[in-house]
């Protein structure tokens, strides 16, 4: 089934609005959240206690959501320290130093993976928080996991064997994943894979390649999902108008991508006639700034939006996740965004 026919059929079961809403994954990472991963790690919690903390930071997200009136929720990722640290520990063929931090942007740091043997997932590793969510609303929760391209090129590699068999690796073991959570009733699964483009050859002889193999382990995550299972991709922070055609071939329902911060620079691709027919959200408003963007300004943003995207496809979203943000942020620019979104819904109602 094609991706429009795809759509059609996630519509009647999941039933949102026109522009719908919704966030990236992750809710601010507070110094009292950090506090509760870092005494469980060091076995100064008990899991009980751990799994209690999680569980009311997850109520408190998912409450806020609601709150805010946001089409589609996220369980705000409290329990993950970084997007791929959190799935690298629990694949075998994985190993971290204690201390090999790596300065990811400003003065966030990180600590990536050493892939040093097969990769296989050996057991479920996001089902009981994202089940646990989904139990708390009747707005549809969005499952939430890295993509193998990202968990790859986010990580220090083996060199005994080909890049693109260690991602297919990966691809297969996100599969096993994926196809838990919709068995759990998880119908919107979030595969990111925000450093798709970064993993780019410089030499264009080697880009083809790459991006063949990137997309197939792409889709090789979600190959055999229900097309009622809607599957969402997000990228994040780079030029990607030299890959949207392989972008395309991704073949997601739904990509939520960067916009605001590269002054709108994705919707030149659309107005020199490139065709986009899956769900789209580019981001109404830079999440790297404190800033919290007027309803008007966010408005206008859609608007530009709808003079190159067909508003069934649009979605409304931030450019990135929340986890660097306060809530004191955070809520104002949500509840700004949720106000555009209904504004514009207005509007369209009005014209036709």
């Amino acid at each position: 089934m094609n991706v429009s026919a795809r759509l059609e059929a996630q519509q009647k079961k999941i039933i949102l609005p026109i522009l719908p809403t919704t966030t990236i994954g992750s809710f601010p990472q507070t110094l009292e959240l950090r506090k509760v991963r870092r005494e469980y790690k060091a076995n100064k919690m008990s899991e009980g206690e751990y799994v209690k903390a999680i569980k009311e930071e997850i109520s408190k997200v998912v409450k806020l959501q609601e709150e805010l009136d946001i089409d589609v929720l996220v369980h705000g990722e409290p329990e993950r320290n970084d997007m791929v640290e959190y799935f690298g520990e629990q694949l075998s063929g994985f190993a971290f130093t204690v201390n090999g931090w790596v300065q990811s942007y400003g003065s966030r740091c990180v600590k990536p993976p050493i892939i040093y043997g097969d990769v296989s997932r050996p057991k479920p590793m996001t089902v009981f928080w994202s089940t646990l969510a989904q139990s708390l609303t009747k707005r549809p929760m969005k499952g939430m996991l890295t993509g193998p391209v990202t968990i790859l090129n986010w990580s220090f590699v083996r060199n005994d064997q080909p890049r693109f068999e260690t991602c297919y690796q990966i691809a297969l073991a996100i599969k096993d994943e994926v196809e838990d959570l919709e068995r759990a009733g998880i119908n919107i699964i979030q595969i990111d894979e925000a450093a798709l483009r970064e993993g780019l050859p410089l030499r264009k002889s080697g880009q083809a390649s790459y991006l063949n193999w990137a997309v197939h382990s792409f889709r090789i995550t979600n190959c055999g999902v229900q097309d009622t299972t809607q599957i969402h991709t997000h990228m994040c922070y780079s030029n990607f108008n030299d890959i949207i055609h392989s972008i395309i071939d991704m073949d997601a329902d739904v990509i939520t991508i960067e916009n605001s911060r590269s002054d709108e620079k994705l919707l030149s691709v659309f107005h020199e006639g490139v065709k986009y027919g899956a769900g789209i959200g580019p981001g109404v408003y830079d999440i790297h700034s404190p800033r919290i963007p007027l309803t008007q300004e966010i408005s206008d943003r859609i608007n530009k939006m709808l003079g190159v995207l067909e508003s069934r496809i649009l979605w409304v979203n931030p450019d990135c996740g929340l986890k660097t943000r306060k809530y004191s942020e955070v809520e104002p620019a949500l509840t700004n965004m949720v106000a555009a979104a209904k504004l514009i819904r207005a509007q369209l109602a009005i014209s036709k």
